[in-house]
């Protein structure tokens, strides 16, 4: 094993849900880290996934060049985790990418991973892709050896996908948007491993450009259903029209609505990575299916037996 203990490595976002992971991967490989937040509190529980001294803290809001420099100064690389729904997404998805990328270039980094989106495209009729594929082309053109990894959809223990939806499963009857919709859900620890092993080997990475998902395609019906299989829920399921789905979208600024227009506008188009694409099998990472980790997360929600351990189906269909 390589000694990496003279590395150090500086995660902007490194407090949220896939960040946590990233970290966790590179404190393992005796990488030392340095998380970027707006609120450090926020990642005081990283800390102990660490060794002493290996693991530190410092404020930055990514939109704040000075406070990117400062945080990135003495970095061997550097990844930025940092993504937003809402008025900000310019801010952090293109001038802070942009800060970021900058500061790594002048800076001396060797390494820099951005960690982007399937569906990024300056081109992109939502504002989301929009930013984060202007955002793509900032960063290339400030560091033209950057990596860029465009991720589907992620599930794991704290995400808000699998969650939300099995949160929503105790309903007897679940309206369901753009169920034909399709995804490529990837798993957060295979994600991250291939966010850490990018930062650490940019002999081999840099300048690439990678669209990961996990490995079966699923309609947005059947990611429901694969997560109800796990949580043992049986509510109806209705799929809405698009007419209708559209026209809720347009009352995305209430407080509790189901979807922003925008989220309708990114669902007007299938999140699975293009083919052709470069994904897990370069980092030599098996993806993992759902069924396989979901019920240590998922027990929660069964009605009926909440803690058990459950016998699951390990079986990927294509």
């Amino acid at each position: 094993m390589f000694d990496r203990s003279n590395e150090l490595v500086t995660v902007f976002g490194g407090s949220g849900f896939i960040g946590r992971y990233v970290c966790e991967y590179l404190l393992k490989n005796g990488v030392r880290v340095r998380v970027a937040t707006r609120d450090p509190r926020n990642a005081y529980f990283i800390q102990p996934l660490g060794q002493v001294g290996q693991f530190g803290f410092v404020k930055a809001d990514i939109t704040d060049a000075a406070a990117v420099r400062d945080a990135v100064r003495g970095s061997s690389a550097v990844v930025n985790l940092c993504g937003v729904f809402g008025r900000r997404m310019y801010g952090v998805h293109v001038e802070g990418a942009r800060n970021v990328a900058e500061a790594a270039k002048k800076l001396g980094a060797q390494a820099l991973v951005q960690v982007s989106a399937i569906g990024a495209d300056p081109d992109s009729p939502s504002d989301y892709g929009r930013t984060k594929g202007e955002g793509e082309r900032a960063v290339k053109k400030a560091f033209s050896k950057a990596t860029i990894i465009r991720p589907s959809l992620v599930f794991g223990p704290e995400d808000k996908l699998t969650n939300r939806f099995a949160s929503m499963g105790r309903l007897p009857v679940l309206p369901m948007i753009a169920a034909r919709r399709k995804f490529q859900p990837v798993y957060v620890r295979d994600l991250a491993r291939a966010i850490g092993l990018a930062a650490l080997d940019p002999a081999k990475h840099a300048g690439k450009t990678y669209e990961i998902g996990g490995p079966q395609v699923m309609s947005m019906k059947e990611l429901h259903q694969a997560i109800f299989s796990l949580t043992g829920q049986t509510p109806e399921l209705v799929p809405i029209p698009d007419l209708f789905g559209a026209a809720l979208s347009y009352l995305g600024f209430l407080p509790g609505a189901p979807l922003t227009r925008d989220q309708w506008m990114m669902l007007q188009r299938d999140n699975v990575a293009a083919k052709g694409s470069s994904g897990l099998e370069v980092f030599g990472i098996e993806p993992t299916p759902l069924a396989a980790v979901g019920y240590e997360w998922l027990e929660r929600y069964n009605p009926n037996s909440r803690f058990a351990e459950r016998r699951v189906d390990l079986t990927v269909t294509s």
